[in-house]
């Protein structure tokens, strides 16, 4: 059975070894080692308790060899009740001990993880929106479920298997050669027939594997896309169901067959390895009886050969593939540090300020900006691409200056592309400038905290996200102080109110992935609420009514005019009509603004703004 089970982890060992091979990696070993600093006194605790049971494994075979012995002698029984109360013994004190190293194990692998996870968390945290907007999230959740798991085991894996098993094999050769060298030689002879097969057939069930896996992956990547809202209203609406469900089928039966030969290839390869292992010990029994019967080897010592040739051959086989463990180790750790590496372009200078709580003022002066290149925020593992493109993004503003003073209400308008959204999102920093500067309350944003940031400036977004949680989840988002009070007052400011209440569950309903259980004008009105339940002193409205229908448009509007008063803000608009009143509107095209004035001035103007008005409110008398 030691044996069997010694096949079984010899063979996952090599399906599971991943085939890069690369140099040792000082740096890397550096760094795998600040992370185990932590956990240094467990990991000296849990290595010396490996050492005490690899000796006791060895201990064992020798007593029961003696006991042996000591039946074929007609020794006293007190002597052989002796030896087995110590086997006994011995057992309990392997069984002891094996729980306490399996508690440090996890506890040491539990520790890393944790370690690991919050590192890439926290980085991925910091990074910019032009690094989630290139990145692929199942890749970058990879890395933080499976690199980080597969780091951790291999790491736990091989300081134990090192350890012990080297320990385990020191003293079971010494043993085995003070009892017979040539059984031990005849033992050692017949390791390639156990290791090469396992080698083998273990590269040919990876690759089987790594197939599955790649369909696994599709099936998941396909189920994921249609099984989010957007995706399964997509389908249902320009889809081909038959065309989808026969597309996954065949993956899935692809997945099938290739399950059907791993079970076939991983049971003939266990059965004749158990069939040498068989072998082997009646090599030994047969080799080791030849001895016994011509007296040069006692009966015992027959006995304890054969179950330590069990103990010899685990330790060997785990140390011949330790190398392919350290370099799986290695790859698991070096793809986390992958993340760990690429610098935020967003940094928070050590000696940043706050704003004061008081009316605060917008300007932009002479900012030009372009999109950074993908080299630059991302990653090409985790846009699964060979290589990225190391250009420069082409210039989006090109000398934007503008200056909303604390309660004015500045509007954006232009065509598609022309760089409103991009003015939007300086401000907040999601991006900074190449060129120029964006300032709130007089002060660089650069210059600034990013908590002052948040505190400052509120945004409601065209799509009005949600997260899958409760009304009351995604509203305290915003400030999670806030009491009932405050939250009801913000939902009856954004008219939303009758709504909840109306609901089984109140605040306790569950909006869906991504509010979809809400229509758009009550997303909308959801965000409103949590914007002005944030209090900001600058609010951004970047096309808030863009895909709304008059009736919710109205609603959401009502609402806008509870989040806009008494506060700076910029208006990125669609719809002229909801700009009339703009203290100042800005027209911009081509990353310029190439007009600016009220909504009287431009029309009398008869320039950009003017067309605009013109092609959303002429148009339709026209057609009449």
């Amino acid at each position: 059975m030691d044996m069997e089970v010694t096949a079984w982890n010899q063979l996952y060992g090599a399906m599971n070894a991943r085939q890069e091979r690369r140099p040792f990696s000082a740096a890397t070993l550096r760094r795998i080692t600040a992370f185990a600093r932590p956990h240094r006194g467990r990991l000296i605790r849990f290595l010396a308790l490996s050492l005490v049971m690899a000796a006791l494994a060895v201990a064992a075979p020798v007593l029961a060899g003696r006991v042996v012995d000591a039946i074929v002698k007609a020794q006293p029984f007190d002597v052989v009740l002796g030896l087995a109360g110590l086997i006994a013994g011995l057992a309990l004190a392997e069984a002891g001990l094996g729980l306490l190293t399996r508690y440090l194990s996890s506890s040491i692998g539990e520790g890393l993880i944790l370690d690991l996870r919050t590192a890439v968390f926290d980085h991925v945290q910091r990074m910019p929106i032009a690094f989630f907007t290139r990145t692929r999230t199942g890749a970058l959740v990879s890395r933080l479920n499976n690199d980080v798991i597969g780091a951790q085991r291999a790491f736990t894996d091989v300081v134990s298997s090192v350890a012990g098993n080297l320990v385990t094999l020191v003293l079971t050769l010494i043993v085995m050669i003070g009892i017979s060298w040539q059984i031990t030689l005849l033992a050692l002879l017949l390791l390639p027939v156990f290791v090469l097969p396992a080698r083998r057939m273990g590269s040919r069930i990876a690759r089987l594997r790594r197939e599955a896996a790649d369909h696994n992956a599709a099936m998941g990547t396909q189920m994921t896309e249609r099984f989010s809202a957007p995706g399964a209203t997509l389908v249902k609406l320009f889809g081909r169901p038959a065309h989808e469900s026969a597309e996954f089928a065949t993956r899935a039966r692809r997945v099938r067959d290739i399950g059907v030969r791993t079970a076939v290839t991983q049971s003939l390869f266990v059965t004749a390895l158990t069939l040498v292992s068989a072998l082997a010990l009646a090599l030994v029994y047969g080799l080791g009886g030849f001895y016994a019967l011509r007296g040069e080897l006692d009966p015992g010592s027959v006995v304890a050969l054969a179950l330590l040739l069990t103990r010899l051959y685990s330790p060997l086989t785990a140390l011949a593939s330790a190398r392919v463990d350290v370099m799986s180790a290695l790859v698991s750790f070096e793809r986390v540090f992958e993340v760990l590496d690429l610098k935020p372009l967003i940094q928070e200078k050590p000696d940043a300020r706050t704003l004061p709580d008081e009316p605060t003022s917008v300007e932009f002066d002479q900012v030009r900006f372009a999109y950074p290149s993908a080299d630059k925020v991302s990653l090409a593992s985790l846009e699964e691409v060979a290589t990225l493109d190391s250009r420069g993004g082409v210039e989006v503003l090109k000398g934007i200056s503008f200056r909303a003073e604390p309660g004015q209400m500045i509007a954006l308008v232009g065509s598609s592309g022309a760089g409103k959204s991009t003015i939007a999102q300086l401000l907040p920093r999601l991006y900074d400038v190449d060129e120029g500067a964006v300032r709130l309350g007089g002060v660089d944003v650069r210059d600034l905290t990013a908590g002052s940031i948040r505190e400052t400036l509120g945004m409601v977004t065209q799509d009005g996200h949600l997260f899958h949680d409760s009304i009351r989840a995604n509203l305290l988002l915003a400030r999670p102080e806030a009491t009932e009070e405050e939250i009801w007052d913000a939902l009856r400011r954004a008219r939303l109110a009758a709504l909840i209440e109306s609901l089984p569950d109140g605040l306790d309903t569950v909006v869906g992935e991504r509010g979809y259980r809400l229509s758009g004008g009550e997303r909308q009105r959801l965000t409103i609420a949590r914007l002005l339940l944030a209090r900001p002193r600058v609010v951004i409205l970047d096309e808030a009514t863009a895909h709304l229908d008059s009736t919710s448009e109205a609603a959401v509007q009502e609402a806008l005019g509870e989040a806009l008063d008494g506060r700076t803000a910029i208006v990125i608009a669609h719809r002229l009509s909801t700009i009339r009143a703009a203290d100042l509107i800005l027209v911009v095209e081509d990353g310029r603004v190439v007009e600016q004035g009220t909504h009287a001035t431009l029309l009398a103007e008869g320039g950009r703004y003017a067309e605009l008005h013109s092609t959303q409110f002429d148009a339709p008398a026209i057609a009449a």
